[in-house]
């Protein structure tokens, strides 16, 4: 297991810990800060975010490999807004 595998698997397990707590759902925010959407819960290696936070009304999906780090708050993605599918 290389170095990024190790990394994601540990944001990976952190995120499914925090969203077993409860409470609110974590925000998605990009390299810039803009806001993404909400974490809806997590789906294999990637995070699954919110309909009702989405413009188009559907599911979108964000590898894994995308997430730079993560607070109590928020969700922090290496890449742009406009990279996210």
């Amino acid at each position: 297991m290389n170095e990024a595998d190790q990394i994601s698997e540990r944001i990976a397990q952190h995120l499914k810990d925090q969203l077993e707590r409860g409470g609110d759902h974590l925000q998605v925010k990009d390299k810039n800060g803009e806001h993404v959407g909400t974490v809806d819960h997590l789906a294999g290696d990637q995070l699954k975010l919110t309909r009702s936070d989405s413009t188009d009304g559907q599911h979108h999906f964000v590898p894994l490999s995308q997430v730079e780090s993560m607070d109590a708050v928020a969700v922090y993605l290496n890449v742009a807004r406009d990279e996210v599918k």
